[in-house]
This record gives C-alpha cells, sequence and structure tokens, in this order.
C-alpha cells in the first residue's frame, strides 16, 4: 500500500489510489474552491480530494514491485535501453523544447529529466509506486524542480490541467506486453494528448521465430545422463519439467535462429486502443532455413521513436498479415533491418547488442528434428487474463513435418498420429513485490479422432528482478 502522504517539488502530489502512474496536478484548482495551499498534505504533498476507485491487490503489489530500488537499478544500467530513449529524446528536441511532457511511469525519473535539459516547458513525472518520492529528491538536487512536477498516484486516476504535446514512457514488458502497461499509455494519450502530439516510442512490433539451442538442452537435460560415472537418466522427466515447462527469459544469438521472424503484432501507439490489447490472434508459417532440431520458438521486440504519420495504422487489426521479408531484408545474413526513415531504433533482437529484456524463450521437453525448407506453422494467441489484465496467457499451436507433439505429463512425447498438433499455454504473473513470477499451465489439444492423448501440468518459476 502506498503512503498517504509525501512531497511536491517541492512536492511529489498524492493521489487516492495506488498505480504505477500519476496523480492529480487539477486538484488544487478544483476541490470547493481550495486553493492550492489548502490543498497540501503535512509532508507538503498535493492531495487529491476527488473519489477514487480503489486499485486491486493485484495492482498494489505490482505498484509496490517497483519502489524497489533494484528493478530500476537494473533498467537504467541498460545502455542499450537508456542510450536510445535519451538520444531519441534529444532527436526530437524540437517537439519538446517549450512544450509539455508527460512521463508515464517515471520511475526515478531520468527520462523527465532528459526532457527538462531538452528544453521541455514542464514535465509531469507520474509514477504509482513509491519510488515517485525518491523522484522527486533526484529531481530538487538536479534544481530542475520549476520544470518538473512529480505526481504520485495512477495515471488513470490523476487531473492535468493542461493538454500536453508529448508522452513519453518505458513500458515495455517481457515479451513486449508483459505488465499490460502499454494502457496507461494510451489512457494518457487519449486523455491529455494535444492532436499532433508526439508519443515516444511511437511504434513498437512483436516478433517470434524458430530456434534450436542444443547448448541449452545439454546443459540442462543431457548433464543428468553421466553424472561423476553415475547414470542418473531417472532425473531426465524432473529435468525437463523444471527446465522447459514455462517461458525462460534468457539471451539468445541470431545462430539460434532457424527462419526470418515473424510478425505477431505491430503496434501503432498513436492509434491502438486497449481494447485491441487485450487478445492477439497470428497465423504463423515458417520455413526452416538449416537442417537442426527444433527446440523451441523466441519472441522480442523492437520500438521505434518516430512522429505519427510514418507507418500507416493498423487500428482495430487483431492478426497483423505482415511477412518477414516486410521487416527484414532477405539478402543479409545478419538480418539487418531496412531502414526507410532515420527514426531510432531500440530493438532486443538476438542479433543486436543485449539488453535487461533478453529474449523470451518457450521450449519444448524434446527437439523436433527439421529439414532445410521443412514448414513449421500454426498459431500463436496472447491473451489478458481475466483475473488480472496484467498477466499474460500464452497459446501456442505447432505442427511440422506431418508428426505431431502431445503433452503428457511429466515428459513432452512424440506421436506419429495424423491429425494432432501441440497445444501449450503459459501465463505470466507478478505475485510479489521483489519477484517476477512466471507460472505456466501447458495441456494437450487433440482431434476429436484421438481421445485421451491430453493430459496437464503447471509449476511456477520465479526470476530476481534486478540482481
Amino acid at each position: 500500500m502506498l503512503p498517504s502522504s509525501g512531497y511536491s517539488n517541492g512536492s511529489v502530489v498524492h493521489g487516492s489510489s495506488e498505480k504505477r502512474h500519476g496523480l492529480s496536478h487539477r486538484e488544487r484548482f478544483r476541490r470547493g474552491g481550495r486553493s492550492s495551499r489548502d490543498m497540501r498534505g503535512g509532508h507538503g504533498f498535493r492531495v487529491s480530494g476527488q473519489e477514487k476507485l480503489p486499485c486491486t491487490e493485484f495492482d498494489m503489489a505490482y505498484f509496490q514491485s517497483y519502489s524497489h530500488v533494484g528493478i530500476h537499478e537494473e533498467m537504467i544500467k541498460d545502455r542499450v535501453r537508456t542510450d536510445t530513449y535519451r538520444n531519441a529524446i534529444f532527436q526530437h528536441q524540437s517537439s519538446i523544447a517549450g512544450k509539455v511532457v508527460v512521463d508515464v511511469g517515471c520511475g526515478t525519473g531520468i527520462l523527465s529529466i532528459f526532457c527538462a535539459l531538452a528544453g521541455a516547458k514542464r514535465v509531469y513525472a507520474v509514477d504509482a509506486s513509491e519510488i515517485a518520492v525518491q523522484a522527486n529528491e533526484v529531481v530538487k538536487a538536479n534544481n530542475l524542480s520549476d520544470k518538473i512536477v512529480v505526481l504520485l498516484g495512477r495515471v488513470e486516476d490523476v487531473e492535468i490541467e493542461e493538454e500536453v504535446d508529448v508522452i513519453i514512457s518505458e513500458w515495455m514488458g517481457y515479451m513486449l506486453l508483459y505488465e499490460s502497461m502499454l494502457g496507461s499509455v494510451i489512457t494518457a494519450r487519449d486523455r491529455w494528448l494535444k492532436p499532433g502530439g508526439l508519443i515516444l516510442p511511437s511504434h513498437a512490433t512483436l516478433y517470434m521465430a524458430p530456434v534450436t539451442h542444443p547448448e541449452r538442452y545439454s546443459e540442462s537435460i543431457d548433464f543428468w545422463r553421466n553424472v561423476y560415472g553415475i547414470d542418473m537418466s531417472a532425473m531426465v522427466p524432473l529435468a525437463k519439467q523444471c527446465a522447459f515447462e514455462e517461458p525462460s527469459v534468457e539471451t539468445i544469438s541470431g545462430e539460434n535462429v532457424l527462419t526470418w521472424p515473424f510478425v505477431v503484432k505491430h503496434v501503432d501507439c498513436y492509434t491502438v486502443t486497449i481494447q485491441e490489447l487485450e487478445s492477439i490472434t497470428a497465423r504463423y508459417r515458417f520455413t526452416s532455413m538449416m537442417t537442426a532440431p527444433l527446440h523451441g520458438f523466441a519472441f522480442w521486440f523492437d520500438v521505434e521513436f518516430s512522429g505519427p504519420a510514418i507507418f500507416p495504422t493498423n487500428n482495430h487489426v487483431q492478426s497483423p498479415q505482415f511477412t518477414s521479408s516486410d521487416i527484414y531484408s532477405s539478402d543479409s545474413q545478419k538480418k539487418k533491418r531496412q531502414k526507410p526513415n532515420e527514426a531510432l531504433v531500440l530493438s532486443t533482437a538476438p542479433e543486436d547488442l543485449p539488453t535487461h529484456w533478453q529474449q523470451t524463450l518457450l521450449y519444448f521437453y524434446d527437439p523436433i528434428e527439421v529439414k532445410q525448407d521443412q514448414a513449421i506453422e500454426g498459431s500463436i494467441t496472447l491473451s489478458q487474463s481475466k483475473e488480472n489484465p496484467r498477466f499474460l496467457n500464452i497459446h501456442l499451436e505447432y505442427a511440422s513435418g506431418g508428426r505431431a507433439f502431445v503433452k503428457e505429463s511429466p515428459a513432452w512425447i512424440l506421436h506419429d498420429i495424423p491429425g494432432v498438433h501441440c497445444v501449450m499455454d503459459f501465463s505470466f504473473t507478478t505475485r510479489d513485490s521483489q519477484r517476477a513470477v512466471f507460472e505456466a499451465h501447458h495441456w494437450v489439444s487433440a482431434f476429436p479422432q484421438t481421445p485421451g492423448l491430453s493430459s496437464s501440468c503447471g509449476k511456477t518459476w520465479s526470476r530476481n528482478q534486478g540482481d
């Protein structure tokens, strides 16, 4: 639970509910004719008098997780991330200087400070976690209190007295959409952004591709076949379950990728709607570029920092029809992007410099041997959990070579049964204030002619944030 008082710039403005974004500047002017002095709390907070709906327990846990310095240290130390944001801000300095900016989910305030240094007239730095208190101290220490207003509360709840010219936010989660923070950016856009205003980043693209990773399989599974001369193969089924049952956030290289990537979703931040993100489905078809074991699928994303008219919109499009050649030049073995404009791109692709997002891998229990030019096809659905929209459910179907794979607890078993395909369901969840917890549930879907081939199992895996 967030505290009920704080500081403003001199004060952090505090709201009546907790989420990762913003609180109210306007309440000073609206609450029963009170002046801003009347609205200040005992510690210098400007307190919103408007009644707000309480956050859910999930929201409160989520915001609380961003109160810990480790998460912010990890993000700021990601030079690819932080340098690209800074470079984008100064590349768009002509659109920021003398203008009003809102920083959605400001964290320690570093992006707000970059905007102030680029000449912004005023920056509303919005965050619903207690890190806003420290952000305000950072603002004061850098003598920017006259430009940056730190707002503590949810962006969905806060009020800002004026329209803004620019929205900036580092909203991307693992696999782009984990955490569902993009919804808060959309809310800020619809509430405050002037027509023709700037959103940074402006566009985002989520990719997937089949991968081979024999080293990962060997170190996690084959290790057990001979341990100091002892046959410990009995551990293999459990090892597969522990290593591959849930999504894995790790770094791979371009050599692990078997095909050109497929665009799962392209997001235009100027037009995307919250409803559009509730469920995303895309059908894919890959052609393997080599003979190798297929160990699973990798997901990554990039974001672009450009104005609103660079790309056509994809509003209300649930399943984009891009092909890999739309994004990557097929005559380059290094898969360098075509760049029709000079917009900056922050990429988390395997062939680019590593970031704290890394890549998200969905591994199979057992690899599939694929030949060069062999087709790999299926569908992917990403949907927000009905229990908590911050949770991301992943539904993956795939088939290759006329063979099918069925999940049978505790291991993946290969079945040469016509008409059967594998279905994998995962959900990403955040369960406590210091750790991101990914919970995965897998089960099998078989066509009616193959009854009795379904089973299920589930487990939880934790990954420290900011270690």
